[in-house]
């Protein structure tokens, strides 16, 4: 807690990393039994989010009632290429840890996952969620199409109404930038579905307690 404060590395401060990952990415999700990395079907979507330790984060996303394809956790933001989980730890890549987030935008809208997004973390934290602190644990939404980042815009600027109407002092410092040139690193294979694999295990994630008030699309049900 009185540690000092958390600074995100600049390119030449970061580690330098590897040009091949390290480990190798389980073929399947444990859950939902589809391919972590792909092929993914056609005209199904990637979001790209931050929000906190990502065991619990990505277990947000499965449990949508439909249209998430699969889900995978990784690293992303930084400059480390291929890090491995104690270089992000370490402050010194820049990544942040990140849940990748295959869905059909026929069943659930982006608008959707941005509602969950904004409502399993509390997004006014800097470079911490809770009792974990540190750069890899900031928001953050990196987006895919011009069309999701209008909406991330959209719902950032909605979140952060409720919040101040609510009475929540915070500024939400959620960073959206386009994940073209942000790669994302998957993770090791005991982090992905951690909470699956171990159902007792530690858990970070947890909200404000405002709802979000964008809109969710008829899809959604």
């Amino acid at each position: 807690m009185f540690g000092r404060t958390p600074v995100l590395p600049t390119a030449e401060q970061a580690l330098k990393g590897r040009s091949e990952p390290a480990f190798t990415v389980p073929d399947r999700h444990t859950v939902l039994g589809t391919p972590l990395l792909g092929p993914y079907p056609e005209g199904y979507q990637i979001a790209d989010f931050g929000l906190g330790c990502f065991w619990g984060a990505e277990r947000k996303f499965w449990q949508l009632p439909a249209g998430v394809w699969t889900t995978l956790v990784g690293y992303q933001g930084g400059h480390t290429e291929n890090p491995v989980y104690e270089e992000v730890c370490s402050g010194l890549t820049g990544h942040t840890e990140a849940v990748r987030v295959v869905f059909d935008p026929a069943l659930i809208s982006y608008e959707r996952l941005l509602k969950t997004f904004w409502e399993s973390h509390n997004p006014t934290q800097g470079f911490r969620q809770g009792n974990d602190v540190g750069t890899q644990y900031r928001s953050a939404i990196h987006t895919h199409t011009p069309e999701q980042a209008a909406a991330a815009e959209a719902s950032r600027t909605a979140y952060q109404r409720a919040l101040t109407a609510s009475g929540h002092r915070g500024t939400i410092t959620t960073e959206i930038l386009p994940a073209q040139g942000r790669t994302f690193y998957p993770a090791e294979s005991y982090h992905q579905q951690y909470l699956d694999k171990n159902p007792a295990g530690y858990c970070g994630t947890g909200g404000t307690g405002v709802s979000c008030p964008i809109g969710v699309a008829k899809a959604d049900g």
